[in-house]
């Protein structure tokens, strides 16, 4: 391969990583931290969310969260992405930003 070519393909990767990591911040934001995928409404959430100084909710492991964890009650759950669990139905559904905005209703 020449190096000129060698080069587009490295510019190539660059770009389309810049472009994923500005999709996955555009989904990210899509979260209105409602807490619902993490069991608030079903009254025994997992251990590691908690109330945010706005009211809303954050996880306090959220880079390392899919896995299983417990809950504040102690029963175990698996944290998993929520692409997994989108077209099942669960409480808090509708309060969902990902399901609201993101088009997934």
């Amino acid at each position: 391969m020449m190096k000129s070519a060698i080069i587009l393909l490295i510019m190539d990767d660059l770009a389309y990583t810049e472009y994923q990591n500005k999709k996955m911040l555009e989904y990210e934001n899509l979260c209105n931290r409602c807490g619902s995928c993490c069991g608030i409404r079903d009254n025994d959430p997992c251990e590691h969310l908690r109330p945010d100084t706005d009211g809303k909710y954050i996880c306090d492991t959220y880079d390392n969260r899919f896995g299983l964890k417990k809950t504040v009650n102690g029963s175990e759950m698996t944290c998993v992405p929520l692409r997994n669990i989108f077209h099942k139905t669960w409480w808090g559904r509708s309060e969902c930003g990902y399901i609201k905005y993101g088009g997934l209703s």
